[in-house]
């Protein structure tokens, strides 16, 4: 309550009350004020402006700042100015959004043809009192496709007195005939280190003491837009009470539901490193601390890729984080490679999608982390692809361990085999080194793949189909006749009535059974009998020739039906093939 009045006093919001009043207050857009101060200087102003960028970035307030530069008037400058560090003529007025030359649209509560057409009736007429007659239209990729096209002429050739400034978080919804004819200005994203500095500076004027671990945490929430970091403090200062009690970086946390950074980086590494007993229990502890499962899910996402840039960059990458936990990071990015950091980030990035989606958020991130951690136990990709090209030529011999590291269930034991032992599946398996992981976890060895087959003919193909693969094996023996057929390379009769995808599911098992990739072709030459076919022929033929043996000849026979022929044992060359006709051979009477 005011003391004089005793009428309450309406609280400004920050994102309001610290808005920029001129160019200089503006943080992370120096290249746009570089720009617009070099063209004022020059006197090469556009007729139109389009600002974009993400949402509370300073679109509107830069339109508006705009505004007053171009219609800035005081005592010793009378031309347009980027200069606004003493109010002109015309800035309090703009600034308010009262001035009658400049005419701000919503474009979201305005997107018809009339509003647009209702709004460029004025711009025959010259301003009133300022310069120039600036139209600011906010959120112009709302505008309908006639809307658009009314303003498309007059933004073509527009008088000299008048001036637009669209603004816009769309940008590809703008169409780009419009675009064209305007000077565009993409206004970035805000580091969280410059963030932090301004929330920072508000915090001292505002007379509150809010930690710097705090206030890199509202940094990094807010994503790059000032507003949204300016609205999270506000939220924040009230975090410490009313005795105006310093806000703690626990204090902030809780408010945004995320959890200990620190603690995020050792549940990335216990997932990552095969265990999932302590993956869950920690995940199980932030969340009874009051951390959000899809917040923690996009911290692991954040965790995965500064590993993965400590991999990469090694001594020249740069973290926004404390000393300790860099160093953790990098230890991390020395027992991580590259093809198992990458292979995190995509169950990461898809477990976050799903946690977000789930009826019970927790369940499906303890589910992700469980997927992470039996993955983390597989040896890394790129070794997987190294024994199975070792293998293909011939010159991969496991190593030989006395005894394996310790395991987190105990040490086991196992002698390797002799040098001059046969390679098969089951040795490599016993015997094969364990990858070195994070802290004391190695993951188990995983089953090397089996020697690739070769192939010959068609036939080759179909017999070494697998049983889950019947109806693969079906149609290729139905539907393909080969023309030619050498390792690598089939030449096909053009199939008509066989399945679309066909050929795609030969080219995958055939690689999944030779290792390698082949090429199918198709043409209009007569190629070979399918399989099915050349089968079916086969069958014809022998029964044929079995038709034809002597003892069909006979006069009683004449009308018979053969069900079977079985081959019976004789005991010497000689001897005349004897046929049991009985339960064979049915016998129909002659009429006659």
């Amino acid at each position: 309550m005011s003391e004089s009045s005793g009428t309450p006093q309406t609280y400004q919001v920050l994102a309001r009350k610290y808005r920029p009043t001129t160019f200089e207050d503006m943080i992370g857009q120096e290249s746009m004020v570089t720009t617009l101060t070099n063209a004022f200087k020059s006197g090469r102003i556009a007729h139109a402006f389009m600002l974009t960028g993400v949402r509370g970035i300073g679109k509107t307030t830069t339109a508006r700042l705009l505004a007053r530069a171009l219609n800035y008037e005081s005592e010793t400058e009378k031309g347009p100015s980027v200069n606004l560090g003493t109010p002109g003529v015309h800035c309090e007025s703009i600034m308010a959004s009262s001035h009658m030359d400049v005419l701000e649209m919503d474009a979201a509560s305005r997107t018809g043809v009339e509003n647009m057409r209702e709004l460029l009736d004025g711009v025959r007429y010259a301003p009133v009192s300022a310069r120039y007659k600036v139209y600011v239209i906010d959120e112009v990729h709302m505008l309908s496709t006639g809307a658009f096209n009314a303003l498309l002429k007059t933004l073509e050739e527009p008088p000299d007195h008048a001036k637009f400034i669209f603004a816009t978080t769309e940008i590809r919804k703008v169409p780009v005939t419009v675009l064209s004819r305007c000077q565009r200005f993409d206004l970035r994203r805000v580091e969280a280190g410059a963030l932090k500095n301004h929330l920072s500076s508000i915090s001292e004027k505002e007379g509150v003491s809010i930690d710097d671990d705090g206030l890199a945490l509202l940094a990094r929430s807010a994503e790059g837009s000032v507003r949204d970091a300016l609205s999270l403090l506000d939220q924040a200062i009230v975090q410490g009470g009313l005795d105006g009690s310093a806000v703690t970086v626990e204090e902030v946390q809780s408010m945004l539901g995320l959890a200990d950074r620190a603690r995020v980086v050792e549940l990335f590494a216990s997932a990552a490193s095969g265990d999932a007993s302590a993956a869950l229990n920690e995940m199980r502890a932030q969340y009874n601390d009051g951390a959000d499962p899809v917040v923690v899910m996009r911290d692991l996402l954040d965790i995965c890729h500064e590993v993965s840039r400590a991999k990469t960059l090694g001594d020249e990458a740069r973290f926004d984080a404390a000393p300790d936990q860099i160093v953790r990071l990098k230890e991390l990015a020395e027992n991580l490679s590259l093809g198992q950091l990458t292979r995190i980030w995509q169950m990461l990035l898809k477990a976050y999608g799903e946690v977000r989606m789930a009826p019970v958020p927790l369940a499906a991130a303890e589910m992700a982390l469980l997927k992470i951690s039996v993955a983390g136990e597989m040896p890394p990709t790129e070794l997987a692809a190294k024994i199975l090209k070792e293998l293909a030529a011939g010159n991969f011999s496991p190593p030989v361990l006395s005894q394996k590291p310790e395991m987190s269930g105990g040490a086991q034991s196992s002698t390797g085999p002799s040098s001059s032992r046969p390679i098969s599946a089951a040795p490599i398996e016993e015997s094969y080194a364990p990858i070195p992981s994070i802290g004391s976890q190695v993951p188990k060895p995983a089953p090397m793949p089996a020697a690739s087959i070769a192939i010959t003919a068609l036939k080759d193909f179909t017999s070494n189909l697998p049983d889950t693969q019947i109806q693969l094996r079906y149609d290729v023996e139905k539907y393909v006749r080969v023309i030619r057929f050498k390792p690598g390379a089939i030449t096909i009769e053009k199939m008509q009535d066989a399945p679309v995808t066909l050929i795609g599911k030969m080219v995958e098992a055939l690689r999944d059974i030779t290792g390698d990739l082949w090429l199918i072709e198709q043409e209009n030459g007569k190629g070979a009998p399918s399989i099915s076919e050349a089968r079916k022929q086969a069958k014809e033929d022998q029964d044929a020739a079995d038709r034809a043996h002597p003892a069909f000849s006979h006069s009683l026979l004449k009308n018979a039906k053969l069900l079977e022929i079985r081959d019976v044992p004789t005991t010497s060359e000689s001897n005349i093939i004897a046929a049991d006709f009985s339960g064979s051979i049915e016998h129909e009477q002659d009429e006659s």
